[in-house]
């Protein structure tokens, strides 16, 4: 099992550059005003899980994007996927 010390060493860099993307996508969404959008309320509630220091953060991250229903839908109502699911903001 490694250790703290070498997960660090082989993904620090790594991680530190996704998060400084994160920040940059997030500060042009904030910049370019307009409707609140469902896809950006998932991401927002997707970070919350990042600092629940909780092991499970992978998980709830997934989940802030996915459709909790157990019953299908009918039909499909958009083209492609889009990565968040829209019902969130429907409530």
């Amino acid at each position: 099992m490694a250790d703290q010390k070498n997960i660090l060493d082989l993904y620090f860099l790594d991680a530190r550059a996704r998060l400084i993307d994160i920040a940059a996508f997030m500060d042009r969404v904030d910049r370019a005003g307009g409707e609140t959008d469902f896809r950006y309320n998932a991401y927002r509630e997707a970070l919350k899980a990042l600092e629940s220091g909780q092991p499970d953060r992978a998980e709830k991250v997934l989940l802030a994007f996915s459709d909790p229903t157990d019953e299908p839908i009918p039909a499909a109502t958009t083209k492609a996927a889009c990565g968040a699911w829209p019902g969130a903001d429907e409530d």
